[in-house]
């Protein structure tokens, strides 16, 4: 019998898919195969200043080698530009967004020096615009985004890290939806596509934790019923640095052409997330029944180049 849970894989084509995005996958997949339900594909691809020739094709190739499979067609960001204008022109109606013509040099002098690691909290410069103000804005000829009006900062509980509370007025405040460029913003994207495609649990890294109570207002403000979240610890470099597409050595396509076993991959990814007692070859399938967010570290993985070697990677540099 079927289940009402669905889960999704949204793959960003900026860079080669590494090990770190590959234990994400596998983490969301199994959660939405274990409960019986379907998993869903997103290609992000709405950041095209940074999209590279050939990844989205890598990343198809990645999840298939891996054994993780979507159902449906897969749903393409860019391709969405009329329902993510339609959800702006609601927000707009709403009076919840207003254009903001501050630089990012305009907002870095006139806000507090963050902290260091800080995200910097846009000082509400043109926050006294309303929405009705876009044609005066416009007519002046300068760049101008839309920001959402952040007036609460709602708590959330997190599957695997917890209660989780952000005080949005300081991190970040008011915040973009809508770029200056023309084309809309992660936050507003991801809102708008994980609804159309009836999401209902979203599973990623840990990083994205901050992003969590910018989409509720979203889905709020659109009357959008919104998921269950759960952020997975990152996977670190031996230098203790998060993996980043740069680490090529990491990369799926590496593991692939040096004949890597997927087996192997999704073994090492089982033994980190505790389901494994050893690292021993396994399929995605046989992971089903093993599954437990639970048994995830809270802490994150660290890859080591000894680990890359037992699974027959033997290129130099690693991590």
């Amino acid at each position: 019998m079927g289940s009402s849970a669905i889960g999704r894989l949204a793959p960003s084509p900026t860079g080669g898919q590494h090990l770190g995005n590959a234990r994400t996958y596998l983490v969301a997949w199994l959660s939405a195969r274990a409960a019986g339900g379907a998993v869903k594909l997103r290609v992000e691809d709405i950041d095209s200043a940074r999209l590279r020739p050939g990844a989205v094709e890598d990343a198809l190739v990645g999840l298939a080698w891996l054994g993780l499979h979507h159902d449906g067609e897969p749903l393409v960001q860019s391709a969405r530009l009329v329902q993510h204008e339609a959800a702006l022109e609601a927000l707009k109606r709403a009076d919840l967004v207003y254009p903001c013509t501050c630089t990012r040099g305009d907002i870095l002098a006139a806000a507090s020096a963050p902290h260091a690691g800080e995200e910097v909290t846009y000082p509400g410069t043109c926050a006294h615009r309303r929405a009705s103000a876009e044609p005066d804005v416009r007519a002046s000829g300068k760049p101008f985004a839309w920001r959402f009006r952040v007036s609460r900062s709602p708590a959330f509980a997190d599957r695997v890290a917890g209660p989780q509370h952000i005080d949005l007025t300081r991190s970040g405040g008011d915040f973009v939806v809508w770029k200056n460029a023309g084309g809309p913003a992660y936050q507003l994207a991801v809102v708008v596509d994980d609804a159309a495609q009836g999401v209902t649990e979203v599973i990623r890294g840990d990083d994205l934790i901050p992003s969590t109570p910018r989409q509720l207002l979203l889905y709020e403000a659109l009357g959008l019923a919104p998921p269950s979240f759960a952020h997975v610890p990152l996977v670190l470099g031996e230098d203790g640095k998060r993996l980043a597409k740069r680490n090529n050595d990491t990369h799926l396509s590496a593991l692939r052409a040096a004949g890597v076993r997927p087996e192997a991959v999704l073994g090492l990814l089982a033994w980190s997330c505790g389901w494994l007692p050893d690292v021993r070859e396994v399929s995605a399938a046989e992971l089903v029944p093993r599954f437990d967010l639970g048994a995830i570290p809270r802490t994150p993985f660290v890859l080591t180049r000894e680990m890359l070697r037992k699974m027959g990677f033997t290129a130099s540099g690693a991590t």
